[in-house]
């Protein structure tokens, strides 16, 4: 069976993050995102998949090339212009000859896919969708089902009085082939939308597989840092935390004897922690980061290339690639783009978004 990864939107919930960077490639615990769903596939036999990717696709081909080193063999199919979650799967229907995995692209799940697709067998699917109960399921797309789990009514984020189930759609489908007769060609449309009602309404077997494995949507810079303090805790079969104290310090990185760590702390590789610096997690500093004495980082996401200090501060914040913070400036609650730079003594405040390449000054 074969996987077709839905990554061609543009990402617009994580920016400025994704501004230069592709949503797949979004790091999580300084590894591509993408890496971790390939990885998964492979765990459960799946030894193919296609992207479908239009924004920003050159970035993941040039560092993925082919997929061989995760154990699955990628191939990709480009959008010259978006298509939907349907659409895309009809632009790559040249790949796909029998059942296949449709994974939306932001979805960060250990779900059980072998169970998922043995359920798919037995019931003769022609469409089977991956369920996962949350508390508050108003901002996602309810699904109802009946007996034997069969599929009898989607609800498109429900307002309050609509809410019969708390169990939402997770992103994860299996599909038979015949499906994609039902998807026109170059145009834009929704799977959940138009082709899953259409299936209820010719009565097609579509039934669902419900899960509480780990689960969680990773789109907007709140679930991005979530799923962080998650791995970090341990809470996903996906990653195991090998920390020495709760720190783990990357090859060829440099902390100062007078640096203070409390973890989980996750310090990439070729990074120079220095003197009297605190870091304190949940916390993650990308490879080649510089940090400066006296600077305080805590319960941040920092990228690549991170320059800061001295006596800088990063609170609850995410800072993207080759950020530079001058001596004496705060980041406190902010998502930084690539290359910002806040001057000395300068301040990104709560709650803003900094889009790359911009300069924080200090207030006069």
């Amino acid at each position: 069976m074969k996987a077709v990864i839905l990554a061609g939107g543009k990402a617009t919930r994580l920016l400025p993050l994704t501004c230069n960077t592709p949503k797949a490639m979004v790091p999580v615990l300084n590894t591509p995102f993408l890496e971790y769903v390939l990885r998964h596939l492979s765990r459960h036999g799946i030894k193919e998949a296609i992207l479908a990717q239009g924004h920003l696709a050159q970035p993941i081909e040039s560092y993925l090339g082919d997929g061989r080193q995760t154990g699955v063999r990628l191939y990709y199919s480009i959008e010259d212009t978006p298509l939907g979650t349907a659409g895309a799967l009809k632009n790559a229907e040249r790949y796909l000859d029998d059942s296949f995995v449709v994974l939306n692209g932001d979805v960060f799940t250990d779900l059980d896919i072998t169970a998922m697709i043995a359920l798919h067998r037995e019931r003769r699917a022609r469409a089977t969708i991956a369920l996962t109960p949350v508390d508050d399921p108003t901002p996602y797309g309810l699904v109802e089902t009946g007996t034997a789990n069969r599929v009898t009514r989607f609800v498109e984020k429900p307002s309050p009085g609509e809410i019969a189930t708390k169990m939402i759609n997770a992103g994860i489908y299996i599909l038979e082939p015949e499906v994609l007769a039902q998807i026109p060609a170059q145009k834009s449309v929704s799977l959940e939308r138009e082709i899953f009602p259409r299936l209820l309404a010719e009565r097609e077997p579509f039934y669902a597989y419900s899960s509480d494995a780990y689960w969680l949507d990773i789109g907007t810079p709140e679930k991005y840092s979530e799923v962080h303090r998650d791995l970090l805790d341990g809470k996903s079969k996906l990653y195991s935390p090998s920390f020495e104290r709760g720190v783990l310090i990357g090859e060829g990185s440099e902390v100062h004897r007078t640096a203070q760590i409390q973890g989980p702390v996750m310090v990439g590789a070729n990074c120079s922690i220095g003197p009297r610096v605190k870091l304190i997690g949940p916390l993650v500093i990308g490879p080649g980061g510089t940090i400066l004495e006296d600077s305080v980082i805590e319960q941040s996401i920092i990228w690549r290339n991170a320059r800061m200090g001295p006596k800088a501060t990063v609170k609850s914040s995410i800072l993207a690639d080759n950020c530079h913070l001058e001596a004496n400036s705060v980041v406190e609650g902010a998502v930084l783009g690539d290359d910002v730079v806040v001057e000395k003594g300068g301040r990104a405040e709560a709650g803003s978004r900094i889009w790359p390449g911009t300069r924080v000054a200090p207030k006069a």
